[in-house]
């Protein structure tokens, strides 16, 4: 599959126009939110990156197959899949990893869960809940597995209406630079 920057920039603007399930905010919100986020925690550049389309699956399965925003769909292995033509590992890892991450830090941090959303924690059941110690300990030997994490707590605070959002050409303008190293 040949991909281009201006696909993710046009699923991004398309797909992420729906609300994201429960979330006050929508989709594309939600990802320039967490963009934002990673940014201004001085973060590089490809977690930044991870932080802006660790949802794409979710956008893209909007667009191309007009698919209600689901969380139980796969979405961070379509994600990963899709960028993969396009991206470096250091973005690709995060993304799939990311609802794993969230099973991980309801599994090692009890109090974790209780600063979930609703959605998020509707989420969780279908995504097989908190994992169990094995699946833990497996987790946390995974190469992204630390940039899942921090990608999974900067993606539960970036729901909100009305917060900072990095501007959708500027994450346009770290993915191609970040293309153009892989």
């Amino acid at each position: 599959m040949s991909l281009h920057p201006n696909d993710l920039a046009r699923w991004l603007q398309q797909g992420g126009a729906e609300r994201y399930g429960d979330e006050p905010a929508t989709l594309l919100s939600h990802l320039l939110q967490s963009a934002w986020r990673a940014a201004d925690a001085g973060l590089p550049d490809s977690l930044v990156v991870a932080c802006g389309l660790h949802d794409i699956g979710h956008a893209w399965l909007v667009c191309h197959q007009g698919a209600v925003l689901e969380r139980n769909d796969l979405h961070e292995d379509l994600g990963a899949d899709l960028l993969a033509p396009l991206l470096p590992p250091s973005v690709l890892g995060p993304v799939r990893l990311h609802v794993a991450a969230k099973r991980y830090l309801c599994a090692i941090e009890p109090q974790y869960f209780d600063g979930l959303s609703a959605g998020s924690r509707h989420s969780l059941a279908m995504q097989g809940g908190p994992m169990n110690p094995a699946e833990s300990r497996d987790f946390a030997a995974l190469p992204w597995a630390a940039d899942a994490v921090q990608l999974r707590r900067i993606d539960d605070l970036a729901k909100c209406v009305d917060a900072p959002e990095m501007p959708l050409a500027e994450l346009m303008r770290r993915i191609e630079a970040i293309a153009t190293l892989r």
